[in-house]
């Protein structure tokens, strides 16, 4: 399957630098949509909320990505700390992004890098159990 290679969040990531470099007047906090609840209140939604919500989605799929044992699983783990570092670069060092928006997105990339390898670390200790639990046939 193509996607294992590939790291989800970079869609976000790329999402928000085609957002804020080639648009530059747009508001990741102003209101892009409203829904009138039947509480009678109102639900706003910004560009900035759509596209942490659209992160947290992609970073379920890392999770059931990281799952995974092998060399492929290995890649994409570097994969991932490779867009987690572009992130945080990009975060310290340019101004467009230096938003929540875009800290949330730095935050939610530094989850899928740690929950990763954790994920996968604790499946290969499973999987080595198991197979250090059976008994030896001649």
């Amino acid at each position: 399957m193509f996607i294992l290679g590939f790291p989800l969040l970079l869609v976000s990531f790329a999402i928000y630098n085609i957002i804020a470099f080639l648009m530059p007047g747009v508001s990741w906090t102003g209101t892009l949509t409203s829904v009138h609840m039947m509480s009678g209140g109102d639900w706003t939604m910004s560009a900035g909320d759509m596209l942490v919500a659209l992160s947290i989605v992609l970073l379920f799929g890392e999770m059931m990505k990281s799952t995974r044992i092998g060399i492929r699983s290995v890649v994409d783990h570097g994969l991932s700390l490779v867009v987690f570092l572009a992130i945080m670069a990009e975060f310290l060092l340019v101004k467009q992004a230096a938003t929540s928006t875009f800290f949330l997105l730095l935050v939610i990339s530094l989850i899928d890098v740690m929950g990763g390898f954790a994920i996968t670390l604790r499946s290969a200790q499973r999987d080595l159990t198991v197979e250090g639990t059976l008994p030896h046939i001649s």
